[in-house]
């Protein structure tokens, strides 16, 4: 007789003392940034805590009951960057007299109550895979919506926001979750077929031409959304995300060269014949130059965004000490900027070390399943997330040219926070998958399940019937 012990903790305690940090530093700057203002404690700043709190609080209760053993490390990270970004907000709408932390907040109870509602519901990541197709047809609907007459709306030169009645929403946001489904499902489904058929030209295997389908169908999408909707930023995450996702599913350089090409061609186009991507680019190169500064769709944001990183200094002017209200939509696109300038280089630093931490562990959860549609689901939205941070960090800083995109979970915006939330659901499932106990047994390999096996529906362990296995937890494993 044999048996394997397979020790695993779920750290659901581990998980509650860092969501309660998490809730302090939340909460926490909020009363700062009045403090930092003068200003009287209104109990709205305790509601608005109390509400996030009992919000965190019943996700982690669900985890307990239905993913035990998912990673217990990015629930209070996300909720640290969803309180940090409610603090801002108010801080901004207390200067500016608007009302925009009270909507953050009411989106972010929607949003966290999609994301418990998709947790309780969905037993396995692994269904997802059934229907990639449909995703995809999810997906193609969702970027149409803002093309509808009547129902899209146009902001600031892009169309990619539909109108609600109470509100607008962005529905590309949510496509990139569907998206990142499909090329999950499609590429697991047919990576053989893409690795071994193709031409090889010295070093470097090309894929047929008929396996090319899917890389440009998705340069196709991204195009449209830039040509249609004049949204760079969007048009970048797309591709991005399929490039990624297909590196990771084949491994041939290859693709990234033909991507490359792709978005080269892409660019030098749109650069040429979209007014709106010209003058972005513009702003861009000739930011301090004062006809471009002065113009309608210049460069005063990006530049005051930058005026307001270098008065922060080291350690930034401390919450409320400081005026991101005078740039331009300082609580969504440029919050990056706000944050910079009132808790400094420090502060910046450690609120992008906190993204740093995320990615990582999603990439962690990726890298401990044992299936591939779970693997380059949790890889490909870790990128995504990682590369629209870049994104938007790299606007607000000059390095590249301001896109328009949103900071994950801390930029005013309702579709942004439902979007990322969903992503959470999904990677905390790929987790608990990864973390959960395993009875291994001398029959299982890699390629299949034999002795020891795990039911796809329940995640209980089966073990064969002459070799006795158990999975006992006390451990740690991921």
């Amino acid at each position: 007789m044999h048996q394997v012990v397979v020790p695993v903790r779920p750290r659901r305690n581990t998980e509650l003392v860092l969501l309660l940090l998490g809730l302090c530093i939340g909460v926490g700057a909020n009363l700062l940034g009045a403090i930092g203002m003068d200003r009287e404690i209104t109990p709205e700043y305790w509601v608005q805590g109390a509400v996030l709190a009992i919000m965190a609080l019943l996700f982690h209760l669900v985890l307990r009951l239905k993913a035990r053993y998912a990673d217990p490390y990015i629930l209070p990270i996300v909720i640290t960057l969803n309180g940090l970004g409610i603090a801002m907000i108010h801080r901004i709408d207390v200067a500016e007299g608007d009302d925009a932390a009270s909507r953050q907040l009411i989106w972010t109870v929607v949003a966290m109550g999609a994301a418990i509602t998709l947790l309780w519901l969905l037993k396995d990541h692994r269904i997802l895979r059934r229907w990639p197709y449909l995703f995809l047809a999810i997906s193609g609907l969702l970027l149409l919506l803002p093309l509808v007459p009547g129902l899209g709306m146009e902001i600031n030169g892009a169309r990619i926001w539909i109108n609600l009645g109470v509100g607008s929403f962005q529905p590309g946001e949510v496509a990139k979750v569907t998206l990142a489904v499909f090329f999950a499902g499609y590429l697991s489904a047919n990576r053989d077929l893409i690795l071994l058929a193709g031409k090889r030209i010295g070093p470097i295997t090309f894929p047929r031409f008929r396996d090319m389908g899917p890389l440009v169908v998705a340069w196709l999408i991204s195009m449209g959304v830039l040509v249609f909707q004049r949204d760079l930023g969007s048009a970048i995450l797309f591709f991005g995300l399929f490039m990624a996702m297909i590196y990771l599913a084949t491994s041939r350089t290859s693709w990234i060269l033909l991507g490359l090409a792709l978005v080269a061609v892409g660019g030098v186009i749109a650069v040429n014949t979209i007014s709106h991507v010209g003058l972005r680019v513009d702003a861009w190169l000739n930011a301090f130059d004062p006809e471009v500064y002065n113009r309608g769709a210049g460069s005063y944001q990006i530049v005051q965004g930058l005026f307001g990183l270098a008065s922060g200094g080291l350690l930034g002017t401390g919450l409320g000490g400081g005026r991101p209200d005078i740039v331009a939509f300082a609580n969504s696109d440029m919050i990056i900027a706000s944050f910079g300038e009132e808790l400094g280089f420090v502060g910046l630093a450690a609120i992008i070390m906190l993204f740093v931490l995320l990615v990582t562990r999603i990439m962690r959860a990726a890298l401990g399943t044992r299936d591939t549609f779970g693997k380059l689901l949790a890889a490909g939205l870790a990128f995504t997330m990682a590369l629209q941070c870049f994104v938007v960090i790299g606007g607000v800083t000059m390095v590249i040219p301001l896109t328009g995109l949103t900071t994950p979970f801390m930029a005013a915006g309702g579709s942004s926070l439902l979007a990322n939330w969903l992503v959470v659901a999904l990677v905390l499932m790929v987790s608990q998958s990864a973390r959960r106990p395993v009875a291994v047994g001398p029959m299982v390999n890699a390629s299949g399940a034999g002795s020891g096996h795990q039911d796809p529906a329940t995640g209980a362990a089966t073990p064969g019937p002459e070799t006795p296995v158990t999975a006992i937890p006390g451990g740690e494993i991921a």
